[in-house]
């Protein structure tokens, strides 16, 4: 376990340093920082000089090397545009995001599951197929357009829920606020939480079932099935854990992506995300918040992608035996 645990970490490891190398190369290829901070009436002795506060005037190792040090310290500089601490306006949006991702991944899962094992178990009755052509609207049609139809729906005809921003919020501890104890918060969260996990719920259902159905064909469960188990006993404790065991690696993945592509969803719902703030700096060309939130999707999936391993080693009793994943 622990050999297993140190050679996914330096794996993480790795990829983090590529990831910053190439966060790093933001600074160098995309636009001038100094010129973006001090315009263009600017003089070469203020620029001198704001190049070596910025330690822009330094070999180019010892500055990814500085960027390295303070990254791992979650100094990314100062914003160009607003003049603040990047970590700071991070911080001041990171809730909102984290809300939206885990609200989203939890309907995404818990329901994707259910529906693929009752499509799974239920294959022949009316509500299966219902939900399984109900799912195509969710795999076919763009996350843009579904949080459309949903504002104009729920929002501008019946008026249920409100069609932008995240309702009241309160703060707990010094720097996270939630909407999640106030009722114009929870009304403010179905709308975008449905949006962005709906892609992800059908595709976990579908896939849920595509391996449940070929699970249940096997000789062990024709076994189970024979010694007179409890249908319930058999589909849910033999079959389901067997069918959740390459579900996993998509379902972190799913989740890792469900941060990532908030953007698009905060951008229609308006909402005061991460994802809202990094098109902002897109549009600016404000080069540390944009380094600053692809080092912290890169993380994200890293994190992420090494739980998924821990979690094949507890599931997969294979992975214990030496060879046995051979």
């Amino acid at each position: 376990m622990l050999a297993f645990l140190i050679q996914r970490v330096l794996q993480a490891i790795f990829v983090m340093l590529m990831v910053s190398l190439f966060a790093f190369s933001l600074f160098h290829y995309v636009g001038d920082p100094v010129l973006n901070m001090l315009g263009q009436e600017a003089t070469e002795a203020d620029r001198a000089a704001l190049r070596a506060q910025l330690g822009l005037d330094q070999p180019v190792v010892v500055q990814f090397w500085n960027f390295i040090v303070n990254a791992v310290q979650l100094e990314f500089g100062i914003s160009y545009r607003s003049a603040r601490p990047v970590t700071e306006m991070i911080l001041e949006r990171l809730p909102a995001t984290l809300e939206l991702a885990i609200v989203s991944a939890i309907f995404a899962v818990v329901l994707g599951i259910v529906f693929g094992v009752y499509t799974a178990i239920a294959r022949g009755s009316l509500l299966s197929k219902f939900i399984m052509a109900v799912s195509l609207i969710g795999v076919s049609l763009p996350t843009f357009l579904i949080g459309v139809l949903l504002i104009y729906l729920f929002a501008v005809n019946l008026g249920w829920l409100p069609a932008f921003g995240r309702g009241e919020t309160v703060r707990i501890g010094s720097w996270w606020t939630t909407g999640l104890l106030t009722a114009s918060g929870l009304r403010s969260l179905i709308l975008p939480a449905i949006t962005l996990g709906l892609f992800q719920l059908t595709l976990i259902m579908r896939l849920v079932r595509a391996e449940m159905l070929e699970v249940l064909r096997t000789d062990y469960i024709k076994f189970a099935r024979a010694r007179g188990l409890p249908q319930r006993v058999v589909n849910l404790r033999h079959a389901l854990k067997n069918t959740l065991i390459p579900v996993i690696t998509i379902i972190g993945l799913q989740l890792g992506t469900i941060i990532a592509f908030a953007i698009i969803t905060e951008t229609v719902f308006q909402w005061p995300g991460v994802g809202a703030l990094f098109i902002t700096a897109v549009r600016f060309v404000d080069i540390p918040l944009m380094a600053a939130y692809l080092m912290m999707i890169a993380l994200v999936f890293v994190l992420i992608n090494l739980v998924v391993d821990l979690l094949y080693y507890v599931v997969d009793p294979r992975l214990r035996v030496p060879g046995g994943s051979k």
